[in-house]
Order: C-alpha cells, then structure tokens, then sequence
C-alpha cells in the first residue's frame, strides 16, 4: 500500500490493489459539518467537497453558489447541502485508471444538471468507476430538448474525460435515451448538433442505449 498525500489541505490517495479511495479524514469532515453561518464558512465546507468531487457522482451543486446564500439559508439550500454530504458519505472506491484497458462512459442528464462516469473492467469482469463528473445546467441550458441534454452529457464526459479518451481505438458511451442516437444521424440538425457532432469526430466512440 501506498499513500499520496497532496499537502495538508489536499486529497490523500490510498492505493491497495489497483483501488483508491478518498481520505476517512475528509470525508468524515464534510459529512458532519454543520450547517454554514456565514459565507465564509459555507466556502470552506465548499473548498474542501471540491477536492472530493471526481469522487462521487451528484455534485452539481449551484444553488450554494450563489452570492448571499449563507445569509438567505433557505430549505432548498439545506436539501442539497444534505444531498452532497450523503453522496460523499455513500460514494464507491475508485478504480485507478489502467491505461492498458478500454474505458467506456456513462453519462446522463435531468431536468437540471449533467453528469457522467469514466468506467473500466477489473480483471473479474467487474464494472467498477474510475471517476465522477457532473455539473448545473446553466439557464439556457434547461431550455434544451431532452436529445440535446444528453447530447450536452456526452460532450461534457468527452472534455473531461479527454486525456483517457483521445487517441483510443474505439470506446463506447452509455445513454438511456434511445432518441439521442436517432437524433445524430438524423439528415436535419440544428446548428448547435451540427457543431457538437464535429466535435464528437475527434473521438473513435459508439453510442450505445442503455435502459
């Protein structure tokens, strides 16, 4: 076993047999920190979850983003407070990343937000994570038919994921909306799928549906 320490306000990395999990420190930190007084506190618990969050899958957290939320504490706000800390509290061991395998992507959208996981197989055949994205929706955004957000998804997994994804031979994106493939190879598309579709060239991938 090795650990990674990247400095005293950082995340530690504990590898045992090709895994890798968050700090018991930290986490332990985040899940019991008490509701925010203030804005600054409220940036300290958020500085902190910000290391973590590759971490855990459902981190979009805006709402405690915005200017004055300390000050205006509202029940929506306690939600995803509460929300947050039970995704670190729930979150899966990490797979590290092994070069030498195909990754594959799994990538989804709501009414809201956006977020995807890098995945790979262990050597049991095992679907295990390597790492979670995910991200608010800006305004505009929400506004998207449901085959653009998950258009949006995949464009979102394909940047954040691109050291892994660029350059292999062929990978596979997981979506659960059948109409997203009808919608790519339609003959009419809108400017914006055109353009993300030339985006998407870049990269060897196949789309597949999963419910």
């Amino acid at each position: 076993m090795c650990i990674l320490c990247a400095g005293d306000s950082g995340v530690r990395l504990l590898r045992y047999q090709e895994r890798r999990s968050r700090d018991p420190e930290k986490i332990s930190s985040i899940c019991s920190w008490p509701t925010p007084k203030n804005q600054t506190e409220l940036r300290q618990w958020l500085g902190l979850a910000n290391y973590l969050h590759k971490c855990t899958k459902d981190y979009a957290v805006p709402s405690l983003l915005k200017k004055d939320v300390a000050r205006n504490w509202r029940p929506e706000h306690q939600d995803a407070f509460d929300a947050v800390k039970k995704s670190f509290a729930s979150a899966p061991v990490l797979m590290m990343p092994d070069t030498s395998r195909p990754f594959h992507v799994v990538c989804d959208a709501s009414d809201f937000a956006i977020g995807c996981a890098l995945m790979q197989f262990d050597d049991e055949g095992r679907e295990c994570v390597v790492s979670y994205q995910s991200r608010q929706m800006k305004p505009v955004e929400k506004n998207y038919p449901v085959h653009d957000k998950e258009l949006l998804a995949m464009r979102y997994a394909l940047i954040k994921f691109r050291v892994y994804l660029l350059g292999e031979l062929t990978f596979a994106v997981y979506t659960d909306h059948a109409s997203l493939r009808t919608a790519m190879n339609s003959p009419h598309l809108a400017q914006r799928m055109a353009r993300w579709l030339s985006f998407f060239a870049e990269y060897n991938v196949v789309v597949h549906y999963k419910p």
